[in-house]
């Protein structure tokens, strides 16, 4: 226990005395947080704080393999699985780094995370099998790889999203950093005890700048390495003990931040954003907007954390079916408790998924129309078939009226149209798109004029506009053809009808 307390008590002191000196750096390279539509401070704020907490870790970690205990020869014999843990977190430290100064793309960040947590499963770190209760095992056989993938990059993202204020991401890190390091102890992994008590001592030690009023963030150097490090650890306590327990309570230490990542992937999917597009609908945020002061909603999400983690140490001290009973009561509890603030609603939800099915629907309609009309247009030999091939597409696309219109060099003009001869379609809001041919005779301007019914959908409808301007793009009346030769051709259209006007 000596160790064990030096280890925590080494990293506390190192972090506070680190801290100020990155706050200096940050300030001197310009490595500060400017305030934007989302965030909620005011002034500039030092961001790679990440610096001091990987720091002050590190070097107590490191410093543990020295030692002539039964601690130190723990971590010996775990040389290789220890050296590519240190250089993975490393690595994953340094991508944040990179992204605090310069700026990464969040695929960029995301492959990098699932490269290395890859290299990890190749070195023997990953979850093989569960042990659900004491008879019955699950082994994982291949499929482990996919589920250590999982776990690793959805938890270091979670912690990530999770830092967006003062003090939060630290605070709900250092009581998940505590949860697992109880739960090593108990298991006597004192490898994984001693990660999460530097870590844990790290994050303590920086709270004093980080709590609101902050001095300094911990920006995504930080943000990666924490979540990072707490998921591969919580990954080696499965692995040594293949107890649920060691994945269960990271999984309710971090509850908040795991559902606040699955919630807002669900919102920007029935929203048709892209996944990694920001946003100010997260489970802070709307603490906020019920009219909570900063730091009495993250002290809120404190107490959350530490009631979902302190029932989920009994599962220590249950057997079999009580623990997963227990497992699923703290993961409803915590469903409830953005049900409460208004971060999720089933029925908007099962709103928005009927709305985005049938969206997909009308897209997949919409494509196997437009690849109908482009084989119709490819067997077009004459101006007659041309026109007839116009008048089919607009009406398919529900269209109001298609005219094309001709002006010569002496400003005489020829027009032909087409006019839907009775639709079910709302005709009072059309939009009016009109579209330049393709013409190879500088005396001549053609040009095609659409009316579209919007039918509720502007999206939709100028989806389709923009799939009749490919037809015309791609045939498009050919350079050799005269508009008058179109007219001498034309035909009565059934379902519509074509007259030419001067």
């Amino acid at each position: 226990m000596t160790t064990y307390f030096c280890v925590y008590l080494g990293s506390l002191v190192l972090s506070i005395l680190i801290t100020p000196l990155v706050i200096r750096l940050a300030r001197r390279i310009g490595a500060v947080d400017r305030p934007g539509i989302r965030a909620v401070h005011k002034l500039p704020i030092p961001r790679i704080g990440g610096v001091a907490i990987f720091l002050s870790a590190m070097v107590l970690i490191i410093s543990v393999i020295f030692l002539n205990n039964n601690i130190g020869e723990a971590f010996r014999n775990m040389r290789l699985q220890l050296i590519t843990l240190l250089c993975s977190a490393t690595f994953v430290f340094l991508v944040g780094l990179v992204d605090d100064l310069r700026g990464l793309p969040a695929r960029c960040k995301f492959v990098a995370e699932l490269f290395v947590t890859f290299a990890l499963c190749l070195a023997g770190v990953r979850i093989s099998d569960i042990a659900l209760t004491d008879e019955w095992v699950l082994l994982l056989g291949g499929w482990g790889y996919l589920l250590t993938l999982l776990w690793v990059v959805g938890i270091t993202n979670a912690v990530n999203l999770s830092d967006g204020l003062d003090g939060l991401a630290a605070g709900v890190g250092a009581i998940a950093c505590g949860t697992i390091a109880i739960f090593a102890i108990h298991s006597g992994e004192v490898v994984m005890a001693v990660f999460m008590l530097a870590l844990l001592g790290s994050l303590s030690g920086f709270l004093v700048f980080n709590f609101n009023p902050a001095k300094v963030f911990m920006g995504d150097c930080g943000s990666l390495f924490l979540g990072f490090t707490i998921a591969v650890s919580s990954v080696l306590c499965v692995a040594k003990s293949a107890a649920l327990v060691g994945l269960a309570l990271p999984a309710l230490a971090l509850g908040i931040p795991i559902f606040d990542t699955l919630f807002s992937m669900l919102r920007r999917f029935l929203e048709r954003r892209s996944l990694f597009a920001p946003d100010r609908s997260h489970f802070h945020h709307r603490l906020l907007d019920l009219g909570l002061r900063h730091r009495h909603a993250v002290i809120a999400v404190y107490l959350a954390t530490l009631l979902a983690a302190g029932l989920g140490l009994f599962m220590m001290v249950s057997q079999d079916a009580k623990s997963l009973i227990i497992f699923g009561g703290v993961l409803l509890l915590i469903v409830l408790l953005f049900r409460i603030v208004g971060a999720v609603r089933l029925h908007e939800t099962i709103v928005g998924l009927q709305d985005k099915y049938a969206y997909s629907c009308h897209q997949r309609e919409e494509r196997r129309t437009f690849e109908y009309l482009q084989l119709q247009f490819r067997q077009v030999r004459d101006a007659a078939q041309w026109w007839q091939a116009v008048c089919e597409a607009a009406q398919r696309m529900d269209f109001a009226w298609v005219s094309l219109k001709t002006t010569y060099a002496d400003s005489r003009t020829e027009e032909e149209l087409w006019r839907a001869p009775s639709t079910n379609s709302d005709l009072s809001r059309l939009i009016i798109m009109t579209i330049p041919l393709p013409n190879g005779d500088p005396t001549i301007s053609r040009q095609c004029e659409i009316a579209i019914c919007a039918n509720g959908s502007v999206e939709a409808a100028a989806r389709r506009g923009s799939f009749f301007g490919r037809l015309l793009d791609e045939y498009g009346v050919t350079t050799g053809r005269q508009q008058s030769s179109l007219s001498n051709e034309l035909l009565f259209q059934p379902g519509g009808y074509g007259l030419p006007r001067v």
